[in-house]
């Protein structure tokens, strides 16, 4: 069975065509190379700010059906990032420990992860992931976090999704 995967980058510049969309793509990329359960992947772009994130990741859940959206841009401190705000008011509830790990994995590699505000939280039967803009720190991110996917996707009734362990190693208590 194909697991529906959406992708939404959130920028005003892309929106617009100003910008290449680099981030979409690296995290498409991330997931093609990692998952091997068939995936179907949508990706969107939209412009920075609260109602139009809040409205592509109502319809990509609600109405497109994925049950993993990746959300890349619009987690920093600018003015118009509302990314963070736009799944809190989407959502049925948080998961802080994805931010956190994100966030420490990140810091690793540069001073201004603890900047970014990128978390995760489920609406229904879909996981949305909050994750920077650049795509180093994407798969920085994603390899953070990617091992509590599978399960995580598991005990909210979405789709089965099984990785390639040689890249991320899901963690399934046994038996399940």
């Amino acid at each position: 069975m194909t697991v529906k995967i959406a992708v939404l980058t959130v920028s005003d510049r892309a929106a617009r065509g100003e910008y290449e969309d680099r981030g979409g793509p690296a995290c498409e990329d991330w997931l093609r190379r990692v998952i091997t359960t068939p995936i179907a992947v949508e990706r969107r772009i939209v412009a920075d700010g609260q109602d139009s994130v809040a409205a592509a990741l109502t319809d990509l859940a609600d109405n497109r059906g994925a049950e993993l959206i990746l959300v890349t841009g619009g987690t920093g401190p600018a003015p118009r990032d509302r990314t963070p705000e736009a799944v809190a008011s989407v959502i049925d509830f948080d998961l802080p420990g994805f931010g956190e790990a994100m966030r420490a994995a990140n810091g690793k590699v540069v001073a201004t992860a603890i900047l970014s505000r990128q978390g995760a939280g489920v609406r229904g039967k879909t996981l949305i992931i909050t994750l920077p803009g650049s795509p180093n720190a994407i798969g920085t991110s994603l390899e953070a976090v990617f091992a509590a996917v599978p399960y995580c996707l598991d005990l909210i009734g979405a789709g089965r999704i099984e990785t390639h362990p040689m890249m991320i190693k899901a963690h399934r208590p046994k038996g399940a």
